[in-house]
């Protein structure tokens, strides 16, 4: 039986809901004393034949110290606070509250500490941001322009091997513009889901059939900003049993795997091989699905920061061959989608390389 007062106690609440060191419990004791004092002196004035008013001034003044000495301890913390949000609201976000209290100054301290770590944090973000769409977008621009000047100059003719080079960097840029479009989504909150059932098999056949399309054109496009090719990594899929079926939006888990591998292919050794399992969930049309490939992995240190955006270490502690860095917001969206489907996406142990989990709940969660 739940309810009493012991019950609705937090971890941190020893005394029914009043911290031993909470500005409540200072002020009350401010009181306390306050009253004992005056009582005190009017006591020893009683049985000493004292002059009251001599008390009533002792006592004054030993109330207004006390006073004085917790108005101190209580308006220099917010000081520091009001010091370092003027700092914050100014664009400095490397100023701290020191956290050296228990009681609820010392909580709004954390909570302004946590807050300058989050605008850091975002402000830096922005800057990469920048910094890496920038550093995306020229290289398609450059190698585009590079060839139609080769074309207007007679350097290179219109043939369709050159117009086919000039296209590969068209649809890197169109890429690029799509993950733009996705961050935005991500940032605009939830998109309307449109689930149905569907087959796995011919479905996740589709999604590697492209990918492995896609190979050549990441081969042209590398060649052209001095990256490595990755036409050696062979993509294998293993769906168990074969006529599985799941619920879910299937152009949001398109984004997942095509981003998962992708990143996979980009960690592969030389010759490497990546692997697309998809597996039935505990629930009707639930759904389990796990992408390995044979890099170098992903220490577990770093496990959590493996879907942070603009992480650009992606699923591997280094980069393999035909790592283009890329803007480090794949994995970001994969997450973002499965989020969406009320699921979950991590990374789960491995021998060898790395493991990404998926699982999508099915149709008992559906919302939409």
């Amino acid at each position: 039986m739940s309810g009493g007062p012991a019950a609705r106690r937090g971890p941190g609440e020893p005394w029914g809901g009043v911290r031993p060191f909470s500005i409540k419990t200072k002020l009350g004791v401010l009181v306390v004393i306050a009253v004992l004092i005056t009582t005190g002196l009017m006591m020893i004035a009683m049985r000493t034949a004292t002059e009251l008013r001599f008390i009533t001034v002792f006592s004054m003044i030993a109330t207004l110290l006390i006073t004085q000495f917790v108005a101190h301890s209580l308006t220099a913390p917010l000081d520091d606070m009001n010091a370092v949000a003027h700092a914050i609201s100014h664009g400095d976000y490397t100023r701290r509250v020191r956290e050296n209290r228990r009681d609820e100054l010392g909580d709004l301290a954390q909570t302004i500490n946590r807050m300058a770590d989050d605008l850091e944090a975002q402000e830096r973000q922005r800057k990469e941001l920048v910094a890496n769409v920038s550093h995306e977008l020229r290289t398609p621009i450059a190698g585009l322009r590079a060839v139609l000047e080769n074309i207007v100059d007679g350097v290179s003719p219109a043939d369709p091997e050159t117009m086919r080079t000039a296209l590969k960097q068209t649809e890197r840029l169109g890429r690029l513009v799509e993950t733009l479009l996705d961050l935005s989504r991500l940032d605009n909150g939830v998109v309307p889901l449109k689930r149905r059932r569907f087959e796995v098999w011919p479905y996740l056949s589709g999604v590697l059939k492209e990918a492995n399309m896609a190979v050549p054109a990441r081969a042209g496009i590398a060649s052209g900003s001095g990256s490595h090719t990755r036409t050696d990594v062979h993509l294998h899929l293993d769906v168990s049993p074969p006529e599985l079926t799941a619920h879910a939006d299937p152009e949001r888990i398109h984004q997942v795997v095509a981003n998962l591998i992708d990143n996979a292919v980009k960690h592969s050794p030389p010759h490497g091989r990546v692997t697309v399992k998809a597996r039935r969930g505990p629930l009707p049309e639930s759904l389990e699905m796990e992408v390995l490939d044979e890099g170098p992995g992903i220490p577990r240190s770093e496990w959590h920061r493996v879907f942070e955006r603009f992480n650009r270490g992606g699923a591997g502690a280094s980069n393999g061959p035909g790592s283009d860095g890329g803007t480090g917001l794949g994995l970001a969206i994969a997450r973002w989608a499965v989020d969406l489907h009320g699921g979950g996406i991590g990374v789960a142990e491995s021998e060898r390389g790395c493991r990404i989990r998926v699982t999508l709940p099915g149709e008992t969660t559906d919302q939409s």
